[in-house]
């Protein structure tokens, strides 16, 4: 299958576009430099230059594909989380973006849509298992994901087989954050945002990357893809500090990061999500079932054990 890939070289597409050529599909992926234009020839994949807001000029380079995978965003860094302006780039690529590129595949001919989205979109459920038929709930920094969403929807109203994949919560070597993390808990430091006995849904990037793949051949509509067993955030941490080999001294804010409001929401609510309908559509299997193999795995690749 010819497949282009925009983020090809974020934090999932790093991983996703190698999942992709070893697959055996043919993948060319959006590039806005020459330095990664290099990284994703080295991968395997033809690398263009093009932006992600012409919509003219992506109809024209989509032309001849199979399938879009659209992977593009801008998460701001742990130390601007806080900052409501570092998520402005974010939003306009999720909604202005995602538009973009999904027009721009309807008129290219392009069966096929791909859209990331996440899964912290979910209402707060407690310890509730959490399935596509619940309702998202529309808070500011889910309303660019909800955007990119109703673009690959209305891409299925066209004619189109549109797919969103709601990704866990990231983790894994290429996740900015996974290496501050493994180090703080190497100080013995765990961070729990939200109530210790509430539920983190996540994903290794290496099976978000696997989901992608398995995602070229799923029927239209809305996909969980995290984790086969969601951790309580006191696990969670634990899990981190076991896979560094340190003792956990420190662990918060806990429930005092719900003070910060919807700045923080996403990471502060208790979202127990099932990947059930992706596995039973797909037949995609995570490597790691839990954060707990996960984050073992991912502090031996990056040296922090």
């Amino acid at each position: 299958m010819k497949v282009f890939v925009t983020g090809g070289t974020g934090a999932i597409g790093g991983h996703a576009v190698p999942a992709l050529v070893e697959a055996g599909h043919e993948v060319t992926a959006l590039a806005r430099a020459s330095g990664k234009a290099a990284a994703l020839r080295a991968q395997g994949a033809k690398p263009v230059i093009v932006s992600l807001f012409d919509r003219d000029a992506l109809g024209e380079v989509f032309a001849g594909h199979d399938a879009v995978v659209n992977l593009a965003s801008a998460l701001p860094s742990m130390s601007r989380f806080l900052s409501a302006k570092a998520w402005e780039r974010n939003k306009k690529i999720r909604a202005e973006g995602s538009a973009a590129v999904a027009g721009a595949a309807l008129e290219a001919g392009v069966g096929r849509l791909i859209q990331e989205s996440v899964c912290m979109i979910y209402p707060d459920r407690g310890g509730e298992w959490i399935g596509e038929d619940v309702p998202a709930e529309h808070y500011p920094l889910a309303l660019g994901n909800l955007a990119a969403e109703a673009s690959a929807n209305r891409f299925t109203d066209a004619g189109g087989t549109g797919i969103v994949l709601r990704f866990g919560w990231f983790y894994g070597p290429g996740a900015a954050h996974s290496e501050q993390l493994l180090g703080q808990a190497r100080r013995g430091i765990g961070a729990a945002l939200g109530r210790l006995d509430g539920y983190v849904s996540s994903i290794h990037l290496a099976d978000a990357a696997s989901a992608v793949v398995a995602a070229l051949g799923v029927p239209a509509g809305t996909y969980n893809v995290v984790d086969d067993e969601p951790l309580t955030k006191r696990d969670f941490t634990a899990a981190l500090a076991a896979a560094t080999g340190k003792r956990q001294w420190i662990r918060g804010p806990g429930r005092a990061a719900a003070l910060l409001g919807d700045r923080l929401t996403s990471l502060t609510r208790s979202v127990r999500v099932s990947n059930a309908a992706f596995r039973e559509a797909s037949g995609w299997a995570p490597r790691y079932p839990s954060a707990r193999e996960g984050w073992l795995a991912t502090a031996e690749a990056l040296g922090a054990r």
